[in-house]
C-alpha cells in the first residue's frame, strides 16, 4: 500500500488559504455579487454578509467558528441535558 505523506495519506479536506474548497467558492462567488451589486445599487449589505461568512468559515483544526456556534447552540439551548442525582447513604 501507498503511503502519502500530504495532506494526512490524502486523507484531510482540501483546503485554500484558511478555507476549505467549498466555503471558498460560495465567498468568491458572493464577493463578485457583492461587487456588481454595490457598484450598480450601492448597497453595502451584501458586502457585509460575504465578510461575515468568510469570519464565520475560517477553518483550524478542522473547525470552524461556525461549527463551533452550531455546536455550542446545541449543548445549550437545543438538546435536552439529563443528570442523575443519587442521595448517599449515611453511615
Amino acid at each position: 500500500m501507498t503511503q502519502y505523506l500530504y495532506p494526512q495519506n490524502l486523507e484531510a479536506r482540501a483546503t485554500m488559504w484558511l478555507w476549505g474548497l467549498r466555503e471558498f467558492a460560495i465567498l468568491g462567488i458572493s464577493a463578485m455579487l457583492s461587487v456588481v451589486i454595490l457598484v450598480y445599487a450601492g448597497l453595502v449589505l451584501p458586502a457585509a454578509a460575504t465578510l461575515c461568512y468568510g469570519f464565520l468559515t475560517i477553518r483550524t483544526d478542522d473547525m470552524t467558528i461556525l461549527d463551533y456556534i452550531r455546536l455550542a447552540v446545541r449543548y445549550f439551548i437545543s438538546t435536552q441535558q439529563y443528570y442523575e442525582w443519587e442521595e448517599k447513604a449515611e453511615l
